[in-house]
């Protein structure tokens, strides 16, 4: 796994990240390593989840009707 090393943080900012980590019970590092994680969260897999999940509805021989179809139909009203 990789590292890395944040230079010349402001004593400000590390205090507030170890009050933040405190309050939710984590170690200072797993607080960080929380916020760049969901900082930049992973599309890429998320979209692949998605068209399995869809595939396994699809495979299901249910059918289900297009939301946006649904709103349009809706807001014509």
């Amino acid at each position: 796994m990789a590292q890395v090393l944040v230079r010349q943080l402001d004593g400000k900012v590390v205090e507030r990240l170890k009050k933040r980590a405190k309050e939710h019970g984590r170690s200072l590092q797993s607080e960080v390593k929380t916020i760049l994680e969901e900082a930049v969260p992973d599309y890429e897999g998320a979209w692949k989840r998605i068209e399995r999940f869809k595939k396994r509805l699809k495979q299901s021989g249910r059918t289900f009707s297009d939301s946006a179809d649904l709103l349009r139909e809706d807001r014509d009203r």
